[in-house]
């Protein structure tokens, strides 16, 4: 068989779903991050893609603080205990998760 007959019957790249597409699109804005063009037309090297955007996100300084519903129950509780909740709390979700546990029971 030829090389062009070859090229011709190699399987080709699946293109991304829509789903996929929309999803890694909302990753690159909340990254800040560029969505390759070239990974937007392969499912294979979008999904390659999205794992990488979610590892960093895993790992990012965002990741590790407490959430804006954490904090807020956080402030209820220590409103309502007549304290404060420690500065550390708001650098660390587990420090932040911690005291909570400890202030409901």
């Amino acid at each position: 068989m030829s090389d062009a007959a070859e090229l011709h019957h190699a399987p080709t790249a699946l293109p991304p779903t829509q789903k996929q597409i929309l999803y890694a699109r909302q990753l690159a804005l909340q990254a800040n991050a560029v969505l390759p063009w070239q990974a937007q037309q392969d499912r294979r090297a979008l999904s390659r893609w999205i794992d990488e955007q979610k590892a960093v996100a895993r790992n990012s300084d965002a990741a590790r603080r407490p959430t804006s519903k954490q904090v807020a129950f956080a402030e209820r509780l220590a409103a309502m205990k007549r304290t404060n909740v420690p500065d550390e709390c708001f650098q660390d979700r587990q420090l932040m998760s911690r005291w909570i546990d400890s202030h409901t029971h």
